[in-house]
């Protein structure tokens, strides 16, 4: 009778063609868990309390500030004005909804295509899509100015019998984002459920093990709650992958059913989509980079998946210079001199002339430098275009917004934006409480998630050979 084990290896592939697992080889599971769990149960580094400190500053102070003025007084202490009526607020609403996308196509979009690399960074990604997304829901309820009035928006029958007006994009934003909202944060939350047990039973102190068994909700790990526990996250990855087409989709209905031009375009819902993903994974690497070196996670957050998400980020920056092109193309071939002229404006002569060239030239060109191999494998350079990638795709939004709007249809009527200190206030207060968010999300539980890394591991596979080296069978 044959040797099997030797059929067996002259099927295999050569080596230097064999696909490494998504975690280092020949190491433990116990290895996994405590160099996962190290950070949180050891001692607060300095740069934590300093970053913290820093940013809690914006989220305590500057927002607070900034949003109790505004309420107060008015809109009027934004830059707002007609025909700008939209301005910082609504880009930097639909810029939160971008950096949120990212993370729902890795953790929900992957784990359905049965991407196992995804696991390592898939937490990490899915605490910035929940936590950019509550920034984001803070601005349409601001932006109607009585905030006092927001109840309006839900579908809540008043003594008067009154019911929202279902046919104001204002609406949609409201439902879009709620959704969005409760959808990632159960999906995050259920990915954490067993982590939360397993840092209950390591916990040393009282008051950390009560917290973490109180959320871990009586997680024992038993077959029969493993079943049910991956069946729910099979369903909700559907449910979220969804949202990363209705939300952006919606967002960009905002702009396609209004006649201004510049913004009555069929391609915007596909186009708020694309520029939504390639905005989220530059947010992806501007927070894995610096954080898997703070956090000493190099082994398990390897080259290999910042090679992977660069790859992604450049198929969504290539598609959004193929949108930019056909913006112009369909703004010239169908005649419509406003349109024309607003895209040609974007590019030469306006006022805001220099958003047009940052967008094309860094949203669409600059990632393009991801073709080179040595580029993605250079981390200050990758972490230097993934943050002017965010820079870029915010200026795409302020292009949009302000550079179709402040030169309406009647001369008279053109005016110039300018944000005024509320407007950047209310910005950076959202910027700290995003980040502040992030360091509790990264000091108190595992960035990584412990059990999804452990099930992708070579120790896991039960038909592995007891020696393994090189990456060979």
């Amino acid at each position: 009778m044959a040797d099997t084990s030797t059929s067996l290896e002259s099927l295999a592939p050569p080596a230097e063609l064999r696909r490494l697992p998504p975690v280092p080889q020949d190491r433990s599971l116990g290895w996994f868990t405590d160099k996962l769990t190290a950070f949180n149960e050891g001692k607060t580094p300095l740069w934590w309390w300093v970053g913290f400190f820093i940013t809690a500053f914006g989220a305590t102070v500057i927002l607070p500030v900034t949003l109790i003025y505004k309420i107060s007084v008015g809109v009027g202490v934004w830059g707002n004005n007609m025909p700008v009526m939209w301005g910082w607020d609504i880009i930097n609403f639909v810029w939160w909804v971008g950096v949120a996308h990212a993370g729902t196509l890795i953790s929900a979009m992957l784990f359905l295509t049965r991407q196992h690399w995804r696991t390592v960074i898939g937490r990490a990604a899915e605490a910035m899509t929940v936590f950019s997304v509550m920034m984001a829901g803070l601005y349409p309820g601001i932006h109607v100015g009585r905030a006092w009035f927001d109840w309006f928006m839900f579908p809540i029958p008043t003594y008067e019998d009154m019911w929202p007006q279902f046919r104001s994009p204002l609406m949609w934003d409201v439902f879009a984002v709620n959704t969005y909202l409760i959808i990632s944060s159960t999906f995050w939350y259920m990915g954490l459920i067993p982590d939360l047990a397993l840092m209950r039973d390591r916990a040393k102190t009282r008051v950390r093990k009560f917290l973490y068994g109180l959320f871990a909700l009586g997680w024992t790990g038993s077959a029969r709650q493993w079943h049910n526990y991956e069946k729910a996250y099979l369903v909700l990855s559907g449910l979220a992958t969804l949202l990363v087409f209705t939300v952006s989709s919606i967002v960009g209905m905002d702009f396609a059913t209004a006649q201004i031009a510049g913004w009555h375009e069929t391609i915007f819902p596909f186009y708020f989509v694309a520029g939504a993903v390639t905005c989220g994974f530059g947010m992806v690497l501007v927070l894995l980079i610096p954080l898997r070196k703070l956090c000493h996670l190099e082994d398990i957050i390897t080259l290999a998946h910042i090679d992977k998400i660069c790859k992604m980020t450049l198929m969504m920056a290539s598609i959004m210079g193929y949108i930019y092109l056909v913006e112009f193309f369909i703004a010239w071939y169908s005649g419509n001199p406003y349109d024309a002229w607003v895209f040609g404006h974007r590019m030469f002569g306006h006022q805001y002339v220099y958003g047009g060239w940052i967008m094309l030239l860094i949203n669409a060109s600059l990632p393009q430098l991801f073709w080179i191999k040595r580029v993605r494998q250079n981390l200050w350079l990758v972490f230097v275009i993934a943050f002017v990638l965010n820079i870029g795709m915010w200026f795409e939004r302020f292009v949009i917004i302000v550079g179709s709007l402040y030169q309406d249809f009647l001369p008279a009527n053109w005016g110039v934006y300018y944000p005024t200190w509320v407007d950047i206030g209310v910005f950076v207060g959202t910027l700290g409480a995003f980040f502040m968010l992030y360091l509790l999300f990264v000091r108190f539980l595992p960035m990584v998630p412990v059990s999804e890394v452990k099930g992708v591991s070579p120790e896991a596979n039960t038909h592995r050979p007891a020696a393994v080296k090189g990456g060979q069978p």
